[in-house]
């Protein structure tokens, strides 16, 4: 079959540390990219679960707050509305 190139821009790190990694598989990028893409084209969709990050420490803080903001509403500042709040952070 015949090939032709494809031109990709990827972080240096990133393509550092996949290829590392797909050796160990015994595959060149070059393949796993192939890969990827026979398998999108099999299935109609991206091969793999795209979810959002972990949350970070500020996010897990902050919903670390909540059981104590919904038992003790009092220690804590309510707004009428979004509005009220956006005029607050201005």
């Amino acid at each position: 079959m015949r090939k032709v190139s494809a031109n990709i821009s990827i972080d240096p790190k990133l393509k550092e540390e996949s290829t590392m990694l797909l050796a160990k598989f015994g595959l060149d990028f070059s393949t796993a990219i192939t890969l990827f893409l026979q398998q999108t084209v099999r299935e109609k969709r991206i091969p793999f679960e795209i979810r959002l990050e972990i949350p970070n420490e500020e996010t897990k803080e902050a919903l670390a707050e909540f059981p104590d903001m919904k038992a003790n509403k009092e220690k804590y500042k309510r707004h009428k509305s979004f509005k009220e709040v956006l005029k607050e952070i201005d």
